[in-house]
């Protein structure tokens, strides 16, 4: 069967299903979001004359649910005008309308007998083409469908979403006993490429995979935390990134979940095992029972385990004293194995420097880890098919570095169970026979084949990977290397296309970077067919070095900076006018010279969650890459020819993008921001962007393509330049910004309106970046710039001097 999935139904407007209902929409789906209808007036309907026979009274969950979506923190949506896919209504006057959906997805409250007189009702209501699944965290997928029709049933599947649904990459697809396998194979492929997901097929079993193992984990973290004598702050020392967990650790990330909802999804467990030790791992300690009956449930109560007050100093966070229910200043945590840890130069190693060492941070974090590599192991033929998808869960749905199998294999399999076995633990079969079979661990990887991993039996099976996958690391352990130097390197990523990478330390645009940028061009013009901008870090490109730029600038080293600048803008226009596509694929943050490099490609292929932007007013400067030159452009174009007096609403457009230094919240938004043109492209699942933007490079190369000719610009000159430097003198004496932001405008206002010329001159590129440069050197040499530049590097955020 061919399922193409274009109009879904969300059942339940609550925030999550609102959330669903917005990422579909994000997705280009059209979406039907619908709630119960209310058996009460609010007062202010009552007011207005309403009744509860009104369809706007009848649909105000589900309109109330898309509000919250539309005002969410962070945004629930790429862009609002994503929400006019949304239509809301109601389950008693619109339940027909599921007949024309592809998909329907429930997420009503976690309550098994709801879910099931839902599922009769949605079972008449849907066509046999329907796909229906249910958002359950945890609830069994066979007992909500037990009711329904053995065809419902065979449609009938989960998809647990995690929350938000938008950034969160793991959704877990559950079958049913009954569920056709091309309906699970159509969701798989459907979640994967349209939704963004990484997808991972569990068991139906309580909690799944990865609320399963992540909230075993969690408990078990606290039953040593009370073992140890630790506090909430020094647990979170030691379980964060030194764990190779995501910083916000245990207790943090207790808040931000919540502890109503923690302590639903551990009673859900403790409820549907039988084993008694199990139920007792999952029993909520009484510190958690009291903190959840004042309302103390983190983030959306305003405490939780940390609470957030404010001093003589500022604002501080305060630890919760579990002893005596009262909060108090943090600790600082020392240990000598976290400090060798912190050292460490990938997470395999900073688990050894941790588990390994010595001190009560060691122990804490082997006793933790220990457990929850024993309980994985022993849970493993029951919540999923094979060790992969059970890491991937962790990984995806609890941003762990490392799943668990990956944890042992980076402890050392054979050296930890030794140690397990020592303290009087019992292996669990599945670990004991792999190690009795001769191998030593659950991953395999060699250059000549595909990673593998172990299935049972002395049996490893390859990673099977969508064709979309292509992995820059692979590339490079078989030698697919062109050319490379400290800050990047270019690779043959095979059909003709070459792959210019960045991988100096925050992938920042130095000398190095800029070198290799000229040298790919020159190997691309001569040898290939298209060159593909990207890479594997966490972001895209954060800028220029802005130590490097500040240490010049500081030892009065003019020349060297005018130099660098000079040859970073060259650099730029090399490739704008390279006689081979030129893809840009930024992902995350792709800030400053990074945003540039983007600026100055032919096309872009943007992962959804990119954050692009001209950021440099943030540190005294304005952008010194031919940023302002591009942006200028991108917003004149499709003015007609001669119109000059039409320009000045399109350049104070510009202006104030780049002023307010505006970064998008997605890929979406940086079209709306003229930072990206309409005809780019988005790919919501950023592991594909690279295979997306080498295909964009290979149309691009076939369709004749021709390098761009330069053209004159038109600016608005002097008398553009008033205008804009009366609203700046406006915000100044109105207290907005200070003396030296007004400073920084008006070089920004001289760039872009032409500097010294007359409205409708015509100037070329060279001039601009000439202006630019200029403006550039001018700023860095300010006091007031430097100590903003080191502010940034030391705060991370800007300063107001």
């Amino acid at each position: 069967m061919n399922r193409r999935i274009r109009k879904a139904a969300v059942l339940g407007a609550g925030v999550m299903g609102a959330a669903i209902a917005a990422h579909l929409a994000n997705a280009g789906l059209s979406v039907l979001l619908l709630d119960i209808p209310p058996d009460h007036l609010t007062d202010a309907e009552r007011a207005r004359g309403l009744s509860l026979h009104d369809r706007k009274v009848r649909n105000r969950l589900a309109e109330n649910g898309l509000a919250a979506a539309l005002r969410a923190k962070p945004a629930a949506l790429y862009d609002a005008a994503d929400a006019e896919r949304i239509e809301t209504g109601n389950l008693d006057d619109d339940l027909g309308r599921l007949r024309d959906c592809d998909w329907v997805v429930e997420a009503v409250v976690e309550n098994l007998d709801i879910k099931r007189n839902l599922f009769l009702r949605v079972a008449e209501a849907t066509g046999e083409h329907t796909i229906v699944s249910s958002n359950t965290s945890g609830i069994s997928i066979a007992a909500m469908a037990t009711d329904c029709p053995v065809s419902f049933r065979r449609r009938f599947l989960g998809t647990h979403f995690f929350n938000p649904p938008r950034y969160m990459k793991l959704l877990e697809i559950i079958p049913g006993p009954e569920t056709d396998s091309e309906v699970v194979t159509a969701m798989v492929e459907f979640c994967q490429r349209t939704l963004g997901k990484g997808v991972v097929v569990a068991k139906d079993t309580p909690n799944f995979i990865a609320n399963r193992i992540g909230t075993y984990g969690l408990m078990v973290t606290l039953q040593a935390m009370e073992k140890y004598g630790l506090g909430v702050d020094e647990v979170d020392a030691i379980t964060g990134p030194a764990m190779g967990r995501p910083k916000s650790a245990t207790f943090r990330t207790l808040d931000l979940v919540g502890l109503d909802t923690m302590v639903h999804v551990a009673r859900n467990v403790q409820q549907a095992v039988t084993d008694d030790q199990e139920r007792k791992a999952f029993a909520i300690p009484p510190y958690i029972e009291q903190m959840v009956s004042r309302g103390w449930l983190g983030e959306k109560t305003g405490q939780g385990f940390f609470r957030r007050v404010e001093t003589d100093k500022g604002r501080e966070i305060l630890a919760l004293d579990l002893q005596t229910m009262e909060y108090r200043p943090r600790k600082k945590f020392a240990s000598a194995s976290l400090t060798a840890a912190k050292r460490a130069q990938d997470a395999p190693s900073r688990l050894r420097a941790l588990v390994y060492g010595e001190d009560a941070a060691s122990r804490f974090a082997w006793d933790v880890l220990k457990s929850v590599l024993l309980y994985t192991a022993r849970k493993q033929g029951e919540i999923a098919d094979d060790i992969l998808s059970v890491d991937r869960a962790m990984k995806w749905g609890f941003n762990w570095d490392l799943g668990p199998y990956e944890t042992w294999d980076a402890l050392g399999v054979r050296r930890s169970v030794e140690r397990m076995r020592q303290e009087g633990e019992e292996i669990p079969d599945f670990v004991s026979e792999m190690l009795a079979s001769g191998q030593e661990a659950f991953y395999q990887r060699s250059v000549a084949s595909k990673p593998r991993f172990y299935v049972g039996r002395g049996q490893y099976r390859d990673v099977d990977e969508p064709k979309q996958i292509i992995s820059l690391a692979r590339l490079k352990e078989q030698g697919k290397v062109i050319r490379k130097n400290s800050g990047a390197s270019l690779l043959d990523i095979g059909d003709g296309v070459a792959c210019l990478e960045f991988h100096s330390f925050k992938q920042a645009i130095g000398t190095d970077v800029i070198q290799m940028i000229q040298q790919s061009a020159d190997e691309v013009e001569k040898n290939w067919r298209a060159l593909v901008i990207a890479n594997e870090a966490p972001n895209f490109c954060v800028g220029a070095n802005l130590m490097m730029m500040l240490m010049e600038a500081q030892d009065e080293n003019w020349d060297e900076i005018q130099l660098a600048v000079h040859q970073f803008q060259q650099a730029m226009m090399r490739l704008k006018y390279l006689s081979k596509p030129v893809v840009a694929a930024p992902h995350q943050m792709a800030l400053g010279g990074g945003a540039e490099v983007c600026l100055a490609a032919h096309q872009v292929q943007a992962a959804a969650e990119t954050y692009i932007g001209l950021v440099e007013v943030g540190v005294g400067l304005i952008p010194g890459g031919g940023g302002n030159k591009e942006m200028l452009i991108r917003a004149l174009e499709g003015v007609p020819d001669g119109v000059h007096e039409r320009l000045d609403s399109f350049v104070q457009k510009t202006f104030e993008t780049i002023a307010l230094a505006k970064v998008s919240t997605s890929a979406k938004e940086a079209k709306r921001l003229g930072i990206l043109r309409h005809h780019d492209g988005i790919t919501l699942q950023r592991d594909f962007l690279l295979h997306d933007a080498k295909q964009v490079a290979i149309g691009l190369a076939d369709s004749d393509f021709r390098p761009m000719q330069p053209r004159l610009v038109p600016v608005v000159g002097e008398a553009g330049a008033a205008r804009l430097k009366a609203g700046v003198y406006g915000m100044r004496v109105s207290g907005h910004i200070s003396e030296h932001d007004e400073k920084i405008a008006h070089h920004l206002i001289r760039v872009l309106t032409g500097g010294s010329v007359a409205r409708g001159t015509k100037v070329s590129e060279q001039y601009l970046l000439d202006l630019e440069r200029e403006a550039f050197l001018s700023l860095i040499g300010e006091p007031k710039t430097q100590q903003r530049m080191q502010y940034m590097l030391s705060h991370g955020k800007p300063l107001r001097n």
